[in-house]
Protein backbone atom coordinates (compact mmCIF):
# COMPACT_ATOMS: atom_id res chain seq x y z
CA UNK A 1 0.00 0.00 0.00
CA UNK A 2 1.39 3.59 -0.20
CA UNK A 3 -0.69 6.26 1.68
CA UNK A 4 -2.50 4.39 4.92
CA UNK A 5 -6.35 5.02 5.04
CA UNK A 6 -6.20 3.96 8.35
CA UNK A 7 -3.99 5.45 11.01
CA UNK A 8 -3.12 4.57 14.74
CA UNK A 9 -0.84 7.28 16.62
CA UNK A 10 -0.24 5.19 19.63
CA UNK A 11 1.31 6.79 22.53
CA UNK A 12 2.34 4.43 25.42
CA UNK A 13 3.54 5.56 29.15
CA UNK A 14 6.45 3.85 30.80
CA UNK A 15 7.29 2.36 33.66
CA UNK A 16 11.07 4.15 34.58
CA UNK A 17 13.78 3.52 32.87
CA UNK A 18 12.31 1.23 30.10
CA UNK A 19 11.91 2.86 27.36
CA UNK A 20 14.82 1.85 25.77
CA UNK A 21 13.84 -1.86 27.10
CA UNK A 22 10.72 -1.42 24.80
CA UNK A 23 11.92 -0.09 21.70
CA UNK A 24 14.81 -2.77 21.56
CA UNK A 25 12.50 -5.35 22.04
CA UNK A 26 9.77 -3.78 19.29
CA UNK A 27 12.91 -2.77 17.09
CA UNK A 28 13.97 -6.53 16.95
CA UNK A 29 10.76 -8.32 17.07
CA UNK A 30 7.76 -6.41 16.02
CA UNK A 31 7.91 -4.51 13.05
CA UNK A 32 8.32 -7.10 10.14
CA UNK A 33 6.35 -9.85 12.28
CA UNK A 34 3.29 -6.67 11.73
CA UNK A 35 3.48 -6.27 8.28
CA UNK A 36 4.05 -9.94 7.46
CA UNK A 37 -0.16 -9.76 8.28
CA UNK A 38 -0.73 -6.39 5.88
CA UNK A 39 0.26 -3.96 8.29
CA UNK A 40 2.44 -1.11 8.16
CA UNK A 41 5.10 0.23 11.35
CA UNK A 42 5.29 3.96 9.56
CA UNK A 43 7.33 4.57 12.49
CA UNK A 44 8.46 4.76 16.09
CA UNK A 45 9.95 7.72 18.27
CA UNK A 46 11.43 8.52 22.06
CA UNK A 47 9.86 11.86 22.90
CA UNK A 48 12.28 13.95 23.90
CA UNK A 49 10.37 15.52 26.76
CA UNK A 50 8.89 12.82 28.52
CA UNK A 51 11.77 9.95 28.81
CA UNK A 52 8.63 7.60 29.87
CA UNK A 53 6.94 7.85 27.10
CA UNK A 54 6.89 5.99 23.31
CA UNK A 55 5.08 6.87 20.72
CA UNK A 56 4.62 5.17 17.10
CA UNK A 57 2.59 4.84 14.09
CA UNK A 58 0.78 2.55 12.81
CA UNK A 59 -0.95 2.18 8.82
CA UNK A 60 -3.71 -0.09 7.46
CA UNK A 61 -5.38 -0.28 4.03
CA UNK A 62 -8.52 -0.04 5.65
CA UNK A 63 -10.53 -1.22 8.63
CA UNK A 64 -11.37 -4.98 7.37
CA UNK A 65 -7.59 -4.80 6.91
CA UNK A 66 -7.04 -3.56 10.49
CA UNK A 67 -9.28 -6.30 11.89
CA UNK A 68 -7.43 -9.25 10.05
CA UNK A 69 -4.13 -7.44 10.69
CA UNK A 70 -4.58 -7.13 14.27
CA UNK A 71 -6.23 -10.45 15.21
CA UNK A 72 -3.27 -12.06 13.21
CA UNK A 73 -0.65 -10.10 14.81
CA UNK A 74 -1.99 -10.25 17.83
CA UNK A 75 -3.15 -13.88 18.10
CA UNK A 76 0.17 -15.10 16.15
CA UNK A 77 3.31 -16.84 18.08
CA UNK A 78 5.60 -13.68 18.31
CA UNK A 79 3.17 -11.18 20.34
CA UNK A 80 2.28 -14.83 22.24
CA UNK A 81 6.33 -15.05 23.09
CA UNK A 82 7.07 -11.12 23.45
CA UNK A 83 3.92 -9.86 24.93
CA UNK A 84 4.83 -10.10 28.64
CA UNK A 85 8.31 -8.70 28.54
CA UNK A 86 6.47 -6.03 26.50
CA UNK A 87 3.75 -5.60 28.65
CA UNK A 88 6.18 -5.61 31.91
CA UNK A 89 7.52 -2.02 30.58
CA UNK A 90 4.06 -0.45 29.98
CA UNK A 91 1.90 1.69 32.28
CA UNK A 92 -0.69 2.43 29.75
CA UNK A 93 -0.80 1.72 26.52
CA UNK A 94 -4.38 2.94 26.18
CA UNK A 95 -3.44 6.69 24.78
CA UNK A 96 -4.71 5.51 20.75
CA UNK A 97 -6.25 7.68 18.12
CA UNK A 98 -7.57 5.78 15.41
CA UNK A 99 -7.46 8.72 12.33
CA UNK A 100 -7.49 8.96 8.23
CA UNK A 101 -5.52 11.38 6.45
CA UNK A 102 -7.46 14.82 6.23
CA UNK A 103 -7.66 14.68 2.44
CA UNK A 104 -6.39 12.64 -0.26
CA UNK A 105 -2.76 12.54 0.21
CA UNK A 106 -2.00 13.84 3.18
CA UNK A 107 -0.66 11.25 4.42
CA UNK A 108 3.22 11.49 5.65
CA UNK A 109 3.63 7.81 5.36
CA UNK A 110 3.63 7.25 1.24
CA UNK A 111 7.33 7.72 0.49
CA UNK A 112 9.49 6.00 3.45
CA UNK A 113 12.84 5.93 3.91
CA UNK A 114 14.63 2.73 3.91
CA UNK A 115 14.57 1.26 7.01
CA UNK A 116 17.71 0.46 8.82
CA UNK A 117 18.41 -3.34 9.44
CA UNK A 118 17.67 -5.20 12.34
CA UNK A 119 20.44 -4.89 14.87
CA UNK A 120 21.07 -1.44 14.00
CA UNK A 121 21.67 1.37 17.07
CA UNK A 122 22.58 4.34 15.42
CA UNK A 123 19.68 7.26 15.43
CA UNK A 124 18.82 8.06 12.30
CA UNK A 125 18.28 11.81 11.42
CA UNK A 126 14.76 14.23 11.94
CA UNK A 127 12.72 15.59 14.60
CA UNK A 128 8.81 14.70 14.00
CA UNK A 129 6.65 17.47 16.08
CA UNK A 130 3.52 15.78 16.32
CA UNK A 131 0.46 17.94 17.89
CA UNK A 132 -2.86 17.33 18.69
CA UNK A 133 -5.69 19.14 18.26
CA UNK A 134 -8.32 18.88 20.27
CA UNK A 135 -11.52 20.10 18.20
CA UNK A 136 -15.16 21.45 18.73
CA UNK A 137 -16.45 19.69 16.50
CA UNK A 138 -15.20 17.30 13.40
CA UNK A 139 -13.34 18.58 11.03
CA UNK A 140 -14.87 20.96 8.11
CA UNK A 141 -13.47 21.71 4.99
CA UNK A 142 -13.07 25.10 5.91
CA UNK A 143 -10.68 23.31 8.39
CA UNK A 144 -8.97 21.70 6.25
CA UNK A 145 -8.40 24.44 3.89
CA UNK A 146 -6.63 26.63 6.42
CA UNK A 147 -4.43 23.13 7.22
CA UNK A 148 -3.56 23.31 3.17
CA UNK A 149 -3.47 27.14 2.52
CA UNK A 150 -2.20 28.69 6.12
CA UNK A 151 -0.68 25.97 8.22
CA UNK A 152 1.28 24.08 5.76
CA UNK A 153 3.24 26.85 3.77
CA UNK A 154 4.01 28.16 7.76
CA UNK A 155 5.48 24.89 8.33
CA UNK A 156 7.44 24.76 4.69
CA UNK A 157 8.86 27.82 5.04
CA UNK A 158 9.71 27.51 8.57
CA UNK A 159 11.65 24.07 7.19
CA UNK A 160 9.68 21.10 7.65
CA UNK A 161 11.04 18.46 5.34
CA UNK A 162 7.44 16.64 5.31
CA UNK A 163 4.44 17.27 6.48
CA UNK A 164 1.11 14.99 7.57
CA UNK A 165 -2.40 15.93 8.30
CA UNK A 166 -4.72 13.16 10.06
CA UNK A 167 -8.31 13.77 11.57
CA UNK A 168 -10.27 11.58 13.81
CA UNK A 169 -11.79 8.33 12.13
CA UNK A 170 -15.99 8.11 13.29
CA UNK A 171 -15.38 4.38 12.39
CA UNK A 172 -16.15 2.24 15.56
CA UNK A 173 -13.08 0.35 16.91
CA UNK A 174 -13.64 -3.06 15.23
CA UNK A 175 -10.82 -4.55 17.69
CA UNK A 176 -11.77 -3.53 21.13
CA UNK A 177 -9.16 -5.62 22.33
CA UNK A 178 -6.93 -2.76 21.90
CA UNK A 179 -8.91 0.36 23.34
CA UNK A 180 -8.96 3.80 20.91
CA UNK A 181 -10.01 7.23 22.37
CA UNK A 182 -13.52 7.31 20.60
CA UNK A 183 -15.73 9.93 20.59
CA UNK A 184 -12.94 12.78 20.43
CA UNK A 185 -12.72 14.79 17.20
CA UNK A 186 -8.92 15.70 16.53
CA UNK A 187 -6.66 17.06 13.62
CA UNK A 188 -3.39 15.87 14.27
CA UNK A 189 -0.82 17.37 12.54
CA UNK A 190 3.15 15.70 11.65
CA UNK A 191 5.70 17.73 10.56
CA UNK A 192 9.22 16.42 9.94
CA UNK A 193 12.27 18.57 10.01
CA UNK A 194 15.87 17.67 9.70
CA UNK A 195 16.96 17.81 12.93
CA UNK A 196 16.15 19.72 17.01
CA UNK A 197 17.73 22.96 15.62
CA UNK A 198 15.56 23.36 13.11
CA UNK A 199 12.22 22.60 14.70
CA UNK A 200 14.02 25.22 17.17
CA UNK A 201 14.53 27.74 14.57
CA UNK A 202 10.94 27.64 13.41
CA UNK A 203 9.62 28.23 17.31
CA UNK A 204 12.21 31.27 17.45
CA UNK A 205 10.64 32.69 14.54
CA UNK A 206 7.47 33.16 15.95
CA UNK A 207 5.57 32.61 12.30
CA UNK A 208 3.21 29.89 13.87
CA UNK A 209 2.63 31.65 16.73
CA UNK A 210 1.91 34.86 14.28
CA UNK A 211 0.58 33.36 12.25
CA UNK A 212 -0.75 29.81 12.74
CA UNK A 213 -2.31 30.04 16.07
CA UNK A 214 -4.69 32.74 15.46
CA UNK A 215 -6.51 31.33 12.33
CA UNK A 216 -6.76 27.80 14.64
CA UNK A 217 -7.63 28.86 17.37
CA UNK A 218 -11.57 29.04 16.64
CA UNK A 219 -11.76 25.21 15.93
CA UNK A 220 -9.96 24.20 19.31
CA UNK A 221 -11.38 22.62 22.21
CA UNK A 222 -8.60 22.91 24.48
CA UNK A 223 -4.93 22.93 24.59
CA UNK A 224 -2.81 21.30 21.57
CA UNK A 225 -0.83 18.39 23.02
CA UNK A 226 2.58 18.83 21.29
CA UNK A 227 5.33 15.77 20.84
CA UNK A 228 9.02 16.79 19.43
CA UNK A 229 9.77 13.24 18.66
CA UNK A 230 13.50 11.21 17.82
CA UNK A 231 13.11 8.33 15.64
CA UNK A 232 14.35 4.72 17.02
CA UNK A 233 16.87 3.01 14.97
CA UNK A 234 15.00 1.24 12.67
CA UNK A 235 12.06 3.74 12.29
CA UNK A 236 11.43 4.32 8.71
CA UNK A 237 10.18 8.08 9.40
CA UNK A 238 12.94 9.82 9.42
CA UNK A 239 15.00 12.99 7.78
Amino acid sequence: MNESTIVELRRYTLHPGQRDTLIALFDREFIETQEAVGMRVIGQFRDLDDDRRFVWLRGFADMDQRRAGLEAFYGGPVWQTHRDAANATMVDSDDVFLLHPAWPGAGIDGSHRERAAPGASSTPPGLLDATVFPLRAPASDDLLALCRDVLAPVLRQGGARRIGWYVTDPTPNNFPRLPVRERQPVLVGLALFDDLAAFDALQRGGSWARDAQPALSPWLAGPAESHRLVPTARSTLHA
